[in-house]
């Protein structure tokens, strides 16, 4: 039997890859999508045209024992958008949740974000932690990925700052919140998704970056 997929936030950066990507390896997977997004899903994906901010709405679209991977959330975050991150981000993490429990999944995979301090990200760190607890106090087997910045297609520009972010790694006042920091690469990601997937925990289980950058 093909391992059942089902996506939030299918349609974005990381979804369109990932789910091609799974699609390829022999899953079925289901996406859950905004009316008029549909075309934006890899061929083969099954749409799920419904509300991600309710549960009642989309679980009865999930079948039972699927895995379902949480990936919706704020485009581009940073500073100025704040306060669309409970609003978007909690918001449908707590829907998901709920969907989830209620459809009996076998594994909820969460991309979160690194949890290390920093003034310029805090609001969007507390949220992302907060849907983390959330999770955590389920009855669901979870596997929590906690990216800082992923390089890829449209954003490279980091890089430019690469020989400044290595400099602050051997700067013994800095270097234990700049290895905390690290970029991790899109097919990292994927790659971690995917491990993941293949291989759900007895209960919860988080990837830092430093597991995030490891070759699988």
């Amino acid at each position: 039997m093909p391992r059942l997929i089902f996506i939030s936030g299918g349609t974005g950066y990381l979804g369109r890859r990932l789910i091609a990507r799974l699609l390829k390896s022999g899953c079925q997977v289901k996406a859950l999508t905004r009316k008029g997004s549909e075309a934006k899903l890899p061929p083969g994906c099954i749409p799920v045209v419904n509300d991600p901010f309710s549960a009642d709405a989309f679980a009865s679209s999930i079948d039972e024992c699927s895995i379902f991977i949480q990936l919706l959330g704020v485009s581009h975050p940073g500073p100025a958008k704040k306060d669309l991150f409970d609003k978007i981000d909690f918001a449908s993490a707590a829907a998901s949740v709920a969907a989830a429990k209620q459809a009996k999944c076998s594994h909820f995979i969460y991309v979160s974000v690194a949890q290390t301090p920093t003034s310029i990200m805090n609001e969007y760190q507390k949220c992302r932690a907060k849907c983390e607890d959330l999770i955590i106090g389920s009855s669901l087997k979870a596997s929590i990925i906690r990216p800082w910045y992923v390089i890829g297609p449209g954003h490279y520009w980091p890089l430019l700052f690469l020989p400044l972010l290595k400099l602050l790694e051997i700067i013994p006042a800095t270097s234990i919140k700049a290895k905390a920091l690290r970029l991790v690469y899109l097919g990292q990601m994927l790659d971690t998704l995917c491990y993941a997937v293949e291989h759900p925990p007895e209960q919860q289980q988080i990837f830092e970056i430093k597991d995030i950058r490891m070759s699988r």
